[in-house]
This record gives structure tokens, C-alpha cells and sequence, in this order.
């Protein structure tokens, strides 16, 4: 696999990255996992990492100039990879990796699975990378088209970026397949969590026991919606509702501690920082519903399926990916970026009785197991790879390899 970000990190394509690789684990194949020099070692996972580049030795997430020497040298290190090993197909996570992915696929003849979790001049929209009315606009909308055309087989993790492939960046219907994000409901468990060590966490983080957690762990970030999440906060203590608003993730934690100072709000929330994916569960667990307050319209939001595992009751903007794993359970927020109105479905939920909230929690994880179950997915996406391969065909070696990178 291809990977063009620092894997492993807690957070968005990283988790779905891991849960690919560790479901066609279980069914048997092997997984070679090519990406950037940062990130986090997991066991056994074969990493192959590029060099470190000389003039910067640390980054943060998100769309920089420094990439495209990050993705040289991802290049460089799949061609050595490539070269020396024997592999039955090359699969590019965004459309970094797919881009790269065709190089080494051409070269040694294999076909190229790319895994997209949305539109890229989106994203770098959303990033304030790009002016989507400036002149670059044009050349990168370009660009994204050409690298949607190059692949065997394109994998997305919404149904909305299937229909957009299709329909906007005119991909062949029978290469587009939709593979939804999904949760490892084993590990997400909240009847797995030990009453002691959420006690113990409860009082780690000072976590008030008179008013009810509302939970959010994922990137901070504009895009994602945290000023939104933020402003939010001052409509529910205005409506003096109660509520603590427990921020589980990172970068930027300094500059949204202090906009929550700004905002008067400072009493009422907790930010932990980077939380490590081996520690979600027990985090989410403290929770009594939780919050997805991500703006853009062609990501993915995995962090709700995961809320949806720990039985916790969901608000989210009306957005279609938030429609697509919720279905009618969300609490839905409308028009996306609206504060008041994110406060408003927060406040809704806040208010049913804890029994009504525990009840919807159920139903929610009911739902993640009945369409969102990675094993499921391992076993469509092997059988995508098997389609490739010829179906008559077994795979040449008993690990059907995969090549990943990039960052979001």
C-alpha cells in the first residue's frame, strides 16, 4: 500500500489504512505499507518508511508545499520496494498515493486499487490551500480528474464519493466501488471498558459528575469544525444547559484553549490532547453523547462510527456522509456551520431522559454492526482485488500486497 501521510497516526485515513490491512491480515494475505518517515510503529505491520528530509525534521498534518518532497521521496522508496519484492497488486490510499501508485504499477505490470476518501481540491479548499476562485483552481480540478482516471478499481469510504467519481470526474461506473469507512466493533466496546479504569479516568481529567460529557475526539482544526463546536458551547450555557464538553484530540490545542477562554467557556471544557487510537474506547466511554461537527461535504467522518460502537448518541451537520452512517438516528444540525443550530441538536439530545439517550445508543451500535463491520468490508475489498487478479486466478503468492501514504 501506498500511503502518503505519517502513518501511523490517531487519527481519520490512518484508522481506515490499519483496519484494511489488519482485516486482509485475517483473511490470510500479506501487507507491505510504504509512507512518510514520521509516524508510529504498530505491531506486525511490515512499514517501510522514506528517509528523513534534511531541513525539516518535524511537520504538522494537512496540505503543504513540503509534501511534494515528502512524496519524492515516497516515490523513491516504492521503487526500491517494488523492485526487490514480489507483489500481486499495488493499492494507493488519496490521490497522492495513487498517483505514485501508477508509477509502480506500471513498472512492473500490476494492477493499482486507489482508496479515496474524498475529492482532493476539496480538501485543499477546505485547508485553505487553495483559492477555489483563483487561478490554480482550474489546473488542480485538472490534475485531481486525470489521477481519478488512472485505476484499475477505485475504492471510496462514502457512497457520496462514489456518486461524485462518477458523476463529476466521469469514472467508469464499473471501477468505482463504495467501502465505507468502518469500525472494528470488538475494540469499540463500551461494555469492554472496566468500571475502575473509567472512574480513574473520569478523575485523571477533573471531569465534573453533575453534568453530562459531551464527547469529541478527532482532528482540531477549522475544517473539522471546532470553532464551530466552540461557539457552540456559549448557546448552550446561555440556554444554561448542562453539559461539559470533554476535546480529545490535536494539533492546535493552545490556539482553541484560548478561544474557549475568549468565549467564556473555558469552565466547561477539557482538552486532552493527542489521544493514542489504542486509548479511544476508554475515552469515548466517558461520554453521554457525542459530536461531529465536521464541515466539508465530500470527506469522510469515520470518528462517528466509532461513536456509534460506544452507544453514544450522535449530532452531526446534515450532511450526506453523516446521513450515510447514521441513517434516522442522528441528531442532525442544519445548515452546516451554523453554531446555533449545533447547539440546538446538542441541546435536544442533552435533555431526553438518560434511558431514551442509552436506548438510541443501542440502536446506533445495532447499525454500525449491521453495515459497518470491517470484517464484512476485508472480505469486498479482497474480492475486488480477486477481480482484478482474474477470478479463475489465485493470487501468485499466498500475500496479496498493498503499498500506502499521505496526510489529511
Amino acid at each position: 500500500m501506498v500511503a502518503p501521510t505519517s502513518f501511523f497516526l490517531d487519527y481519520g485515513c490512518h484508522v481506515r489504512i490499519l483496519e484494511e490491512t489488519r482485516a486482509l491480515q485475517r483473511l490470510g494475505h500479506r501487507v507491505t505499507i510504504v509512507t512518510y518517515y514520521l509516524g508510529r510503529d504498530l505491531p506486525d505491520l511490515d512499514i517501510v518508511r522514506t528517509r528523513a528530509t534534511p531541513w525539516r525534521s518535524n511537520y504538522e498534518v494537512g496540505s503543504s508545499l513540503h509534501k511534494i518532497a515528502f512524496d519524492a521521496f515516497l516515490v523513491w522508496t516504492g521503487l526500491e520496494t517494488v523492485l526487490r519484492h514480489d507483489y500481486d497488486l499495488i493499492h494507493g490510499h488519496l490521490h497522492e498515493g495513487a498517483l505514485i501508485g501508477r508509477l509502480l504499477s506500471g513498472l512492473k505490470g500490476l494492477p493499482l486499487v486507489a482508496d479515496f476518501q474524498g475529492s482532493m481540491t476539496s480538501e485543499m479548499v477546505d485547508h485553505h490551500f487553495l483559492n477555489p476562485e483563483g487561478a490554480w483552481h482550474r489546473w488542480a480540478r485538472l490534475l485531481e480528474r486525470r489521477i481519478t482516471q488512472m485505476p484499475d478499481a477505485i475504492v471510496s469510504s462514502t457512497s457520496a464519493t462514489a456518486l461524485l467519481l462518477k458523476q463529476d470526474f466521469e469514472c467508469r461506473e464499473e471501477t468505482v466501488h463504495a467501502l465505507p469507512d468502518c469500525v472494528s466493533l470488538e475494540f469499540f466496546h463500551p461494555r469492554a471498558i472496566d468500571a475502575a479504569v473509567l472512574a480513574q479516568s473520569r478523575a485523571a481529567l477533573h471531569l465534573p459528575d453533575d453534568r453530562p460529557i459531551v464527547a469529541y475526539l478527532g482532528l482540531l482544526a477549522d475544517y473539522q469544525g471546532t470553532p464551530h463546536l466552540l461557539r457552540a458551547a456559549t448557546h448552550l450555557m446561555a440556554w444554561e444547559t448542562p453539559f461539559h464538553l470533554l476535546m480529545m484530540g490535536f494539533p492546535s490545542v493552545e490556539r482553541y484553549r484560548d478561544m474557549a477562554r475568549e468565549l467564556g467557556i473555558e469552565e466547561h471544557v477539557t482538552f486532552t490532547g493527542k489521544v493514542p487510537y489504542e486509548d479511544a474506547p476508554r475515552h469515548l466511554a466517558l461520554g453521554d453523547i457525542a459530536v461531529a461537527p465536521k464541515l466539508s461535504t465530500t470527506e469522510g467522518a469515520g470518528k462517528i462510527l466509532n461513536y456509534m460502537a460506544m452507544e453514544l448518541p450522535t449530532v452531526a451537520f446534515d450532511t450526506p456522509v453523516s446521513r450515510e452512517y447514521l441513517g434516522s438516528l442522528g441528531a442532525y444540525a442544519s445548515p452546516v456551520g451554523d453554531s446555533r443550530a449545533l447547539a440546538r441538536a446538542m441541546h435536544e439530545l442533552l435533555k431526553l431522559p438518560r434511558p431514551e439517550r442509552r436506548a438510541l445508543g443501542r440502536r446506533l451500535r445495532a447499525r454500525a454492526s449491521a453495515h459497518f463491520s470491517w470484517e464484512r468490508s476485508g472480505q469486498r475489498l479482497l474480492e475486488i482485488y480477486q477481480s482484478l487478479l482474474g477470478e479463475t486466478e489465485a493470487p501468485r503468492r499466498a500475500a496479496g500486497s498493498v503499498e500506502m501514504q499521505r496526510d489529511t
